[in-house]
């Protein structure tokens, strides 16, 4: 493993097993505030949070193999191993999502029946507790996941927020039901529904853009364009054309055909090739596969 990628793996791994522990704790707090407190929506919340520790888990194990080097039974890299960790993290929460709907929508039925008992004040303490520390680790590991350019990372980060969301959506509901009386005991379940709904709409947000890449999907027409402005700027380039393009897990793939002076030799040809990949490499990574194919003008 070279030293890139050596580093880019210790910041993950240390980012996502900070985020582990911190879940752990939260978890816990939150099952035991919603169980003493009564408040069906802290124990969705807890629900939730225990999601993000199934992902943090999923992602320290996929880290490993997304930054094991080319080998024989893999040319392109292991970077859509990547892309895979993100899809596991799209599907759970979506499942999350459904599940916390699921709960709220038992628990309204029993708050018009009026058998909901109302929540305590410290399911409310437990979900500003929560409410902060995950929007700051929201905020972190974001800011990390871009630095090291990694897709699982990020939607790792996302996976923080949306727990953030609803531990403030819980929080809300919370002091509504017991602030305002028997009758805004609804609110507790209500705010649940509210956050699976996020919850859900997140999940969809992420598991496109992991799908669109799993179906090979092209770069947008933006970064092509980027890429063919530097191929086309290089001198000895006359013109180029048939770019195909990818993503593979944090890098990209481009394959390209440009046309050069026919009076060139070999050697003076290969030299401009060389010109383009780096510059293309450059801008996008040493990792970036790129793949020319040299034409007479």
């Amino acid at each position: 493993m070279d030293n890139y990628n050596n580093t880019r793996l210790i910041k993950a791994m240390k980012t996502t097993t900070l985020g582990l522990s911190i879940n752990f704790l939260l978890a816990v707090f939150k099952f035991y505030a919603g169980i003493i407190g009564m408040s069906k929506a802290i124990i969705a919340d807890a629900i939730h949070t225990l999601s993000d520790i199934t992902t943090d888990i999923v992602v320290i194990l996929g880290l490993r193999m997304v930054n094991k080097p080319i080998d024989k039974t893999h040319d392109y890299g292991h970077g859509k191993f990547e892309t895979l960790i993100t899809t596991m993290i799209a599907l759970a929460l979506l499942y999350v999502g459904i599940r916390i709907f699921d709960i709220g929508v038992f628990n309204v039925t029993k708050a018009i029946k009026g058998n909901l008992p109302p929540p305590a004040w410290i399911a409310f303490y437990a979900a500003v507790v929560s409410f902060i520390t995950k929007e700051c680790l929201y905020r972190y590991t974001l800011k990390v996941g871009g630095k090291i350019n990694s897709q699982a990372i990020v939607a790792n980060a996302w996976h923080h927020r949306s727990d953030a969301f609803s531990s403030l959506a819980t929080m809300l509901g919370i002091a509504g039901a017991i602030v305002l009386g028997k009758f805004w005991r609804i609110l507790d379940p209500i705010s649940a529904i509210l956050v699976s709904f996020l919850i859900i709409k997140i999940g969809i947000s992420i598991l496109l853009g992991s799908v669109n890449e799993l179906l090979e999907t092209s770069l947008s027409e933006e970064i092509e364009k980027r890429i063919m402005d530097i191929i086309v700027n290089t001198p000895g380039v006359k013109s180029s054309h048939n770019m195909k393009t990818r993503r593979i897990g944090n890098t990209i793939a481009v394959d390209i055909h440009i046309n050069v002076d026919s009076n060139l030799n070999i050697v003076s040809a290969h030299d401009i090739s060389t010109t383009v990949e780096k510059r293309i490499r450059d801008v996008f990574g040493k990792n970036t596969f790129v793949s020319i194919h040299l034409e007479p003008s």
